[in-house]
């Protein structure tokens, strides 16, 4: 409801502290931050830190290239 709304504080006056669920809203934040990377997904990045920048990145062994079939055989 609008009634229930506080009118910003004038000049001078203390800002309003944030509401009790912002801290725990921060602290679950945190803790997702901290959380370690799953196995999976490590090797994921690895994979990828493992392709060759100069192919684009585009066309690996498994042929999940954003070229469609007729473009790829045009450049070869």
């Amino acid at each position: 409801m609008a009634s229930d709304r506080k009118p910003p504080p004038a000049s001078g006056e203390q800002p309003q502290r944030a509401p009790e669920w912002a801290d725990g809203l921060k602290q679950l934040y945190d803790s997702v931050v901290e959380e370690d990377l799953p196995d999976s997904f490590k090797t994921l990045l690895a994979r990828l830190d493992e392709i060759d920048p100069r192919r684009g990145g585009g066309g690996g062994s498994s042929g999940n290239s954003s070229q469609s079939p007729d473009d790829r055989g045009a450049q070869a």
